[in-house]
């Protein structure tokens, strides 16, 4: 309707095919807006705690238990760069490394921690690769 309604107008749009796409797109947020429906919530549903804990953040209790299971080369890296904040280039500079070198073997550590994260403490990753929930081995 919204074509034939510009008429002659229509002829003068340079993407035509663009134009009716935006054009029906619209019509449907339109036709979603006054449709609005709504879902009745159950009135003893739990309420969500102010200041959840991610669960990220629960796995530190994790995390000192797998560093001690990593090789000491790995522990070493994880510990000074992702734990005190060394930056690559001086982690580099105390082991004697080029930093590409540097770079590579804390890459390799953290993608053991990663994994032995996984295994030991059964952690469960979400669509975006970011951690949900996990179950630590006891």
């Amino acid at each position: 309707m919204k074509a034939l309604r510009q008429g002659k107008g229509f002829c003068d749009i340079d993407n035509a095919r663009a134009w009716l796409y935006e054009v029906a797109r619209n019509t449907v947020t339109d036709h979603m807006r006054r449709r609005r429906e709504w879902v009745e919530l159950p009135d003893d549903l739990p309420a969500v705690p102010d200041d959840p804990v991610p669960a990220v953040d629960s796995l530190a209790s994790c995390l000192p238990r797998v560093l001690g299971e990593l090789s000491e080369e790995d522990r070493d890296a994880i510990t000074e760069c992702d734990l005190n904040g060394m930056s690559q280039e001086a982690y580099a500079k105390k082991l004697g490394l080029s930093l590409p070198g540097a770079k590579s073997r804390i890459q390799r550590a953290r993608k053991r921690l990663r994994l032995q994260l996984t295994q030991s403490c059964q952690v469960k990753l979400d669509a975006s690769g970011q951690v949900c929930c996990f179950v630590p081995r006891i």
